[in-house]
């Protein structure tokens, strides 16, 4: 009872009913119940119907694997189909080794780039079913076995067998892509549109139908790259050339070549619309909706070419298809004998054939109307009727196509081939499938055919993995019975079948179809295989292994002769146009297909049989039969040489609907294709098969208590499975797996289910006794509790009612009181008013003033009612007082709220907008107010002045009026009124003064706050304009970085291509040196360039001189220029501080600068004495001696000495006179800036600029600049310097004053020596440390060079020293005398002095220096022998440091050599190290970290303001000097980008196998998820038993901190690191998800439940590591929804609308993708139902979604690297001793 079962329909071929009445074997009746409630009375009998099928449970329906279901048969299946493909929209569908692929008739988003990714590497059986599945599994297997692999793509034409072949070839060309620049990978997929152009076509079923099988080999070498192609063809319909059914197509060249016409290359062409030729028009609808004939002809241009085709050939190929047309419109007339014919003069169609063919009129309109006929003994020309002309130009027509498809072929296969030799390829075969027609001729049959080999191979195949299957497993082995085809196949192939009584019947002269047809009767009517139809003589009937097929006899023999008359071939091989002429060349060719052999480094060599050789009779060339035969022969030796791999397409309907199943349709092509034939032989053994471990999980709750004890899980399932079924014949134990029969699972799974329902009843027993016993506790206590209230309300009522009663006892008796009291109080008040009364009147009458106690109480009340007013006017002052202070108080609060809330309101973009809203027009408004009123006041300034020039007349004239009065009459009173009149016009003229100046004012007023407005408005739309601006900045920089990314792999490919070159170079050769690689690496211009000097000159002249005296001489100076780097940090120093004083000198320390003065002129006389003094000494020295040796060396010193203080001398000149014009154009710009900013600020502010603004800021800045300045100008500094300069003064004189002393007490030997000792240090300390300062530097060489120069002139010398001998003498004695004065004035002390002085600590300025030569070991140090851990105790980058320091050290000498030199071979060393270790994620941080540091050093030290704003006065002085690195910068800012890019792909790399099985597949939290039965499909698994150990999400967190950890140790920036966490976890939620949208076993509630776990542990990990602000979760934000997604309800609109509100970071199509995915882990809970879908499509159709399914897993976000800088002092820089850089000098 309520067992559920299948039964056959007439509609729906299989129906769904539930048995609703018990039955016992042997009932004749079922009573069974529809799913429309229909109740249904099912005959069961021999006669009527078996017992129906079993349905699945619904645990079952939608599987991945028809094998996975517990009972196998033809409803299960169909039903299993139908829901994936009409509920789920899932149109591929695994059956064992084959893959089910379903037309959907409409474009799917799973075929991208990014679906190709998800696919490469993955196990068959652990994503969902696809095409690039089957692909990768196929390349995996020819990977791991080294063995060819075969991909079997059948089905009926429009079933997509041509565009699932075109998939997996493009998953070959993406995944195998070719290794180098060949581009094979793109022509292999440019085939693809020139063999759809010529062989495919529009008909009933498919608009791209093909019209031909092929096989095409895709040939890979040993790292497994594609390196070449080759494709084989079969069966091309050359029928459908001359003829077309209705509402069908020619092969699509045609249409797309008119559709083209009327382009000028093809106007000769003389093509016109495709309606015009009968060969395109006969199926009446020439076009195709939704097809661009003309846009498909571009297509197919651009694939010839890409192929190789040149523009000569693609004109012949074009010029044929255009004769073909013609020659189908030549019309061919009968004669009235009706035996012969002819073609009308002048045919247009006729002549355009023959002028595009290249051939003869007149011979071609002969022999297309007669026919030659061969005789043993003559030859003669016979006529032919106008139907066998007919034929005969069809069947040239077709001929010609026939010949062009295969020139293209060949063509095609020679631009595919390779010279490289081949080992091992992968063949898809695209054939057509099982076809059965009304009427059925030739074509069919060979299809059919051919069907049989591929279902006969198809079958051993599944047979043989069947065994080896349970013999891996060590199973008993019992032989499956399966159906085999060969009788079939022989019926057809074998001797005298159907193919070889054909091939004779062609033979015989006069041999009909009818006859041929008879000897089949004849011959097979004894073969099961064959039957004669009952109504036809003319028919036979082939039993299949899918259905009957009968076929017409009707034009099989010419078919399969395929004639074509030798006359109008041999005017073919005559044509003027070579490629025709080429084409029919070879008479033996056959005509139909073509059988190209395969390449010749194929492992299985398939060629075609030889060709017999030329015979002048056509007869006995071979039939198509014949040549279809050997060509499906080698075909199978070819498939059975390789592993192969099924793909079976299915046409849902007839109608191209999209998503629509017929299942007549689908059960006719499944019984067809061989997929029911797999079911059947996997039912008839073990079908379904579990693991040990998912089996334990899946039916643990059927174990015992005690079971689950013991540890081993194999012996738990044996004593379960002994214990529940008993029958053993039902299961079997292999090693890894169990097997059980049909049906055993889905026993299992009833038990299971049982047990939970049991479990259940129990569950909701107990909890509901506890429901009710709760209720009835509830019940009880709400019961005691009303009558515990009731009675309390009683009792308080009877006690209200007593108190009720004594109340008003007591009011009754104070009422009686008081009413009495009252009465007696009201006669007590009359009385005593009468006795008053009386009283009154008698005193009244009776006395003659009031009593005083009536006045007292009068007075006593006049008193308290003053009194009383008085209180109550105090207490309302009081009171409004107090009310008054409380609403100030309160009105200050709310004051001082809005006051708040205004100034943020105000500081407020929002704010700004609302005060700037409508503002231009203002500001329009207030100009051109403003405008008018200078107009109003420049008239009214006009008007005053006309009047006051009146009024001035006027005053002058009445002046003399008065006095000319005052002479004459002398009138006091007459002055008077001219003097009023006066001071009245006075006034007015100052009343219009002031009128105008409050014009004025207002003028101002009203422009400051026009400019106020302006400013506002200027300062808003600045802000609106900043968002833009970063936005475009982003754009840019993605942009930028992906021509980066792209220049890289450029680069990197042009590399591979040099290396390959020099591999394949002969001969040896030899390397270059490390400097000539490095050079010849170099990209990059050199940044600056300067010269030292005529070195060609000074090396001539040390050869001229010698060797051995060059040498002396140059050891000299080198001590010399040593002693030089040693003084210039102190010479630096002292002059960087004299800088710093200059300004003060004068006001501050006058005395000192008088003493400095004297100082230097004393110094300056001393130095002239004792140069006197030496030249004196060298004289004497020079007359004593004999040694013309030490005369010469002497005079050469005191030569160069001579020189060298004549320079010395007018450089300090110039060094003065430069100091005093920079310090007086100092102060003259200063001033000069005043006056311009005072005088500029009235013409700023009248533009209408912001002056105001910029004034104050530079004011501003003025003072800051004059803080900053007073505070280095400290006293201390000042002090210190001049200390420090009067203390080496007074060294400067004692040393002078000890040397003359000293040389005084020599001998003249010892003093010439002496002498020459202290010229050198001198020399060493005086002027060759000025020959380094600018701007005449002297290096090493030009001293060199001005030494030897200086021994040419040696006689000039001597001779100028013997002319002043005398002068010489003189001044000696003079300097003599002077001594012992000099010496009476020093201090005693001074005297005492030692003549050596201690030298000084030296202070280092960052620098290293080291020689050219040594370059090449400092970068083989430094970078391509460094090693992240030598350095990892000490300073992070310290190799960016050390390379920074020594380019600074070539900044400072400036040699711009050798810092282009140092740059490129740094940035060339760095590329080679990354390419070695492209790998290594450590050194590749290492690298990036050094690389993004030295790119900041030279920002900090660059001399930019913009990047000195953090630096300290130490590391400004640091900067460089001399060359400007922006160029490096911009180079090393690229590099940067290629290194941070190489370390993403290493570390998506490292974490791509972590990922899924961290994310989805561990159980962080135990024993959540249940097992879904998974069963076959897991068997042909490449990677089956050899999977990698899976990964928990520790591990793949673990992996993320030895990431971050790895950064930080090396340095990298923080910004940086989580930039590249931020990309990482982009990466883990691109491929999580991906995987989740093409897996179904993980789309369940438990899954989103871990999922949901596991994010929350990352974000735990990202907080941990304060990693949260780097945007890293809002990447992981889809899978985050997508977890939601599986874990809330699906089933009311309510939940419709929270998933749309939800799942805002996912697309529609991901949305719609995991609903349809979603599978309920167990009977109870339900399934996501279709209209729940449609209705969340519904709602999402607003949405403007990218239509996109998966994530691109290949997107990277744009780097920024932010510019850090240091703070680490490079004069404090150590370098460690296991670095081994002795050679470089720290200065």
């Amino acid at each position: 009872n309520y067992t559920r079962v299948w039964i056959p329909d007439p509609e729906d071929v299989w129906r769904a009913a539930e048995i609703i009445k018990d039955y016992k074997e042997g009932e004749p009746i079922l009573y069974l119940k529809l799913e429309d409630e229909t109740p249904l009375e099912y005959r069961i009998g021999p006669k009527d119907n078996a017992l129906p099928f079993l349905r699945n449970p619904d645990i079952l329906v939608g599987e991945n694997d028809l094998t996975a279901l517990s009972y196998l048969h033809e409803p299960a299946v169909l039903h299993n189909l139908k829901v994936r493909f009409t509920e789920s929209n899932h149109i591929y569908t695994y059956c064992g080794i084959v893959l089910v692929a379903i037309n959907p008739y409409e474009q799917l988003q799973i075929y991208g780039e990014e679906v190709i990714n998800a696919y490469s590497g993955q196990n068959m059986g652990d994503m969902d079913p696809h095409i690039f599945a089957v692909a990768e599994e196929a390349y995996k297997q020819m990977a791991r076995d080294e063995r060819n692999q075969s991909i079997i793509v059948s089905g009926e034409s429009g079933a997509g067998k041509t565009v699932s072949a075109k998939y997996a070839m493009r998953f070959f060309a993406t995944v195998g892509g070719s290794a180098n620049d060949t581009n094979v990978e793109e022509k292999v997929l440019a085939s693809s549109p020139i063999m759809e152009a010529i062989g495919n076509a529009k008909t009933t079923r498919n608009d791209n139908s093909s019209r031909f099988g092929k096989y095409i080999q895709i040939g890979f070498d040993r790292s497994y790259h594609i390196i070449g192609a080759n494709m084989r063809t079969y069966l091309l319909e050359k029928s459908r050339v001359v003829f077309q059914a209705e509402d069908e197509r020619n092969y699509h060249i045609f249409y797309q070549l008119c559709a083209s016409a009327s382009l000028p290359e093809f106007k000769d062409l003389a093509l016109s619309n495709a309606e015009d030729f009968i060969f395109t028009s006969q199926g009446e609808n020439i076009f195709i909706e939704g097809v661009n004939d003309a846009e498909d002809f571009e297509k197919t241009r651009e694939a010839f070419t890409l192929l190789g085709v040149n523009d000569s050939n693609q004109s012949s190929i074009f010029r044929i298809i255009a004769s073909i047309l013609h020659l189908g419109n030549v019309e061919i007339c009968s004669e009235r004998d009706g035996d012969s014919c002819h073609i009308l003069k002048n045919d247009p169609h006729l002549a355009h054939f023959c002028q595009l063919l290249g051939v003869e009129l007149e011979q071609m309109e002969h022999w297309l109307c007669h026919r030659k006929l061969v005789t043993t003994s003559e030859t003669y020309v016979k006529n032919m009727s106008r139907k066998q002309a007919a034929n005969a130009r069809d069947a040239l027509a077709k001929h010609i196509y026939a010949h062009m498809f295969d020139w293209i072929v060949e063509y095609v296969n020679k631009s595919l081939h390779t010279s490289s030799k081949q080992h091992s390829f992968i063949g898809v075969l695209d054939i057509y499938g099982f076809e059965t027609f009304e009427i059925n001729s030739f074509e069919q049959f060979c299809i059919n055919y051919a069907n049989e080999k591929l279902q006969q191979q198809f079958n051993q195949h599944v047979f043989k993995l069947e065994q080896e299957e349970y013999m891996k497993e060590q199973i008993p082995w019992t032989l499956i019975d399966f159906y085999d085809n060969q009788p079939c196949i022989d019926v057809i192939e074998a001797k005298l079948g159907i193919l070889d009584l054909l091939d004779e019947e062609c033979k015989v002269p006069k041999g009909t179809d009818q006859n041929w047809c008879q000897k089949l009767f004849d011959r097979l009517s004894s073969s099961v295989h064959f039957q004669k139809p009952r109504m036809s003589n003319t028919s036979f009937i082939v039993i299949h292994f899918a259905d009957k097929v009968e076929y017409q006899c009707d034009g099989f023999l010419e078919k399969n002769r395929d004639t074509v008359y030798e006359e109008q071939i041999n005017i073919l091989k005559a044509s003027k146009f070579q490629l025709m002429a080429d084409l029919f060349q070879d008479t033996n060719k056959d005509s139909s297909i073509s059988t190209s052999s395969s390449s010749k480094s194929s492992r299985v060599n398939v060629r075609a049989s030889k060709p017999t050789p030329k015979v002048p009779n056509k007869e006995h060339r071979k039939t198509v039969g014949h040549q279809f035969r050997s060509s499906l022969q080698l075909l199978m030796e070819t498939l059975n040489a390789t592993t192969p791999h099924y793909v079976r397409c299915i046409k849902p309907n007839d109608e191209k609907e999209a998503f629509s199943f017929e299942s007549r349709r689908a059960v006719q092509q499944l019984r067809a294709c061989g997929v029911l034939e797999t079911i059947r032989i996997s039912a008839a053994g073990y079908p379904s098969r579990w693991t040990y471990p998912d089996f334990f999980n899946r039916y643990r709750v059927l174990m015992k208590k005690s079971d689950m004890t013991i540890g081993d899980k194999k012996l738990v399932c044996r004593n379960l499975l002994e214990t529940l079924v008993k029958d053993p014949d039902k299961f079997q134990f292999g090693k890894t797996k169990i097997f059980f029969r049909a049906g055993q699972v889905a026993y299992l799974e009833k038990l299971r289910a049982d047990k939970f329902r049991s479990a259940c009843i129990k569950i909701q027993k107990t909890v509901r006794g506890w429901l009710q016993r709760v209720r009835y506790q509830k019940i009880r206590k709400s019961a005691i509790n009303l009558q515990r209230y009731g009675r309390g309300y009683m009792a308080r009522r009877y006690a209200e009612q007593l108190r009720l009663t004594r109340a008003a006892l007591i009011f009754q008796k104070q009422y009686r009181m008081v009413r009495e009291r009252r009465d007696y109080l009201r006669v007590r008040q009359a009385v005593v008013t009468i006795q008053y009364n009386k009283w009154f009147l008698v005193s009244a009458i009776y006395l003659p003033s009031p009593p005083p106690q009536f006045l007292l109480h009068h007075k006593a009340m006049m008193i308290q009612k003053h009194v009383r007013g008085w209180l109550t006017r105090r207490k309302f002052r009081r009171a409004r007082n107090a009310a008054i202070t409380i609403q100030c108080a309160y009105r200050r609060m709310r004051a001082k709220r809005e006051l708040k809330q205004l100034k943020i309101e105000a500081r407020s973009a929002q704010h700004l907008k609302k005060l700037n809203t409508g503002m231009e027009n203002k500001i329009v408004q207030l100009q051109r107010k403003m405008d008018d009123q200078t107009n109003d006041l420049k008239t009214q300034n006009e008007h005053l002045v006309v009047a006051k020039a009146s009024l001035g007349s006027e005053v002058n004239k009445l002046q003399k009026e008065l006095e000319m009065m005052r002479s004459r009459q002398g009138d006091g009173s007459q002055l008077t009124s001219l003097q009023d009149e006066l001071e009245k016009l006075r006034a007015e003229l100052q009343e219009a003064h002031t009128h105008m100046k409050k014009l004025e004012e207002k003028h101002s007023n009203e422009k400051m706050g026009l400019e106020q407005v302006r400013y506002q408005s200027l300062k808003g739309s600045a802000s609106q304009s900043v968002g833009r601006v970063q936005a475009e900045l982003d754009e840019e920089r993605q942009r930028y970085q992906n021509l980066l990314r792209e220049f890289s792999r450029l680069e990197q490919r042009y590399d591979n291509l040099q290396e390959a070159k020099v591999c394949f170079q002969p001969g040896h050769k030899r390397n270059n040196s490390t400097q000539s690689s490095l050079e010849s690496d170099s990209n990059y211009p050199s940044i600056s360039t300067s010269e030292l000097g005529d070195t060609d000159d000074a090396i001539q002249v040390v050869e001229e001189m010698g060797v051995e005296k060059a040498a002396m001489d140059i050891g000299v100076f080198m001590k010399l220029q040593k002693r030089v780097r040693e003084l210039e940090q102190e010479r630096k120093r002292l002059q960087v501080n004299l800088e710093k004083m200059e300004d003060q000198v004068n006001c501050k320390v006058g005395p000192c600068l008088s003493l400095r003065q004297e100082l230097e002129s004393e110094n300056k006389k001393l130095k002239n004495d004792l140069n006197e003094l030496r030249k004196a000494i060298a004289d004497r020295a020079s007359q004593n001696s004999s040694s013309n040796e030490l005369q010469d060396g002497y005079n050469l010193l005191l030569g160069q000495l001579k020189a060298a203080n004549e320079e010395l001398e007018v450089r300090k000149e110039e060094v003065l006179i430069l100091r005093t014009e920079i310090v007086s154009a100092a102060h003259q710009k200063e001033e000069t800036t005043n006056q311009i900013v005072t005088s500029d600020w009235g013409y700023l502010n009248e533009d209408g600029e912001l002056g105001l603004a910029y004034q104050g800021l530079k004011q501003v800045a003025r003072l800051l600049e004059a803080q900053l300045q007073s505070q280095a100008r400290k006293h201390e500094d000042e002090l210190a310097a001049f200390n420090t300069q009067i203390e080496l003064l007074k060294d400067d004189i004692e040393k002078k004053q000890e040397m003359l002393n000293h040389t005084m007490s020599l001998s003249p030997e010892a003093q010439v020596e002496y002498s020459v000792q202290q010229e050198i240090t001198r020399l060493t300390n005086d002027n060759l440390v000025r020959t380094l300062q600018p701007p005449t530097p002297y290096t090493l060489i030009h001293i060199i060079i001005l030494f030897i120069m200086s021994q040419k002139d040696l006689k000039e010398l001597v001779e100028k020293l013997e002319k002043n001998e005398r002068k010489l003498k003189k001044q000696l004695r003079i300097y003599m005398k002077k001594v012992p004065d000099m010496e009476g004035e020093r201090a005693k002390p001074q005297l005492t002095r030692q003549v050596t002085v201690q030298r000084r600590e030296k202070d280092f300025e960052g620098m290293l220096e080291y020689y050219k030569e040594d370059e090449a070991l400092l970068v083989k140090t430094l970078i391509t022998d460094m090693k992240p851990n030598a350095v990892s105790a000490t300073v992070p980058c310290l190799p960016a440091y050390i390379l920074f320091m020594c380019i600074r050290h070539a900044d400072y000498i400036n040699d711009d050599q050798k810092v282009h030199s140092l740059l490129t071979s740094t940035i060339n060393a760095i590329k080679k190290v990354l390419k070695k270790n492209n790998n290594d994620f450590e050194m590749t941080s290492f690298w990036l970290a050094n690389t993004s540091r030295l790119l900041h050093c030279l920002k900090q030290y660059s001399g930019d303001e913009a990047f000195m704003t953090q630096n300290t006065a130490k590391q400004n002085e640091h900067c460089l000097k001399n060359f400007d690195l922006a160029e490096y910068r911009q180079v090393l800012s690229d590099l940067s980008i290629q290194i941070y890019q190489q370390l993403i792909k290493v570390a998506e790399h490292m974490m791509q196998p972590m990922i899924v099985s961290a994310m989805l597949e561990s159980e962080s939290i135990p024993s959540l998820a249940g097992v879904k039965p998974m069963g076959y499909r897991n068997r042909s698994s490449s990677m089956d038993g050899e999977g990698p150990g899976s990964y928990t999400l520790e591990a793949l967190i673990r992996q993320l901190g030895q990431f971050h950890s790895v950064m930080g140790e090396h340095g990298l920036d923080p910004e940086i690191a989580g930039q590249v966490i931020r990309q990482l976890f982009y990466s883990i939620n691109a491929v999580t998800l991906n995987n989740l949208l093409l897996r179904k076993d993980v789309c369940s509630w438990s899954t989103g439940m871990q999922l949901r776990y596991n994010i929350s542990q990352m974000e735990e990990w990202l907080r941990g590591k304060n990693l949260h602000q780097s945007g890293a979760v809002v990447n992981i934000e889809p899978v985050i929804q997508a977890a939601q997604l599986l874990q809330v309800k699906k089933k009311t609109s309510q939940d419709a609308e929270a998933i749309c509100s939800l799942c805002t970071s996912l697309t529609m199509q991901q949305i719609v993708k995991i609903l349809n995915l979603y599978t309920p882990l167990n009977e109870f809970e339900e399934r996501v139902t279709v209209s729940f879908i449609r209705n969340i499509q519904n709602r999402l159709q607003d949405r403007n979604d990218v239509p996109m399914l998966l994530v691109d897993t290949k997107h990277t976000f744009p780097v920024l690297f932010p510019y850090t800088p240091s703070a680490l002092s490079l004069e404090t820089l150590h370098i460690p001793a296991n670095l081994s850089l002795d050679f470089l000098t720290r200065v």
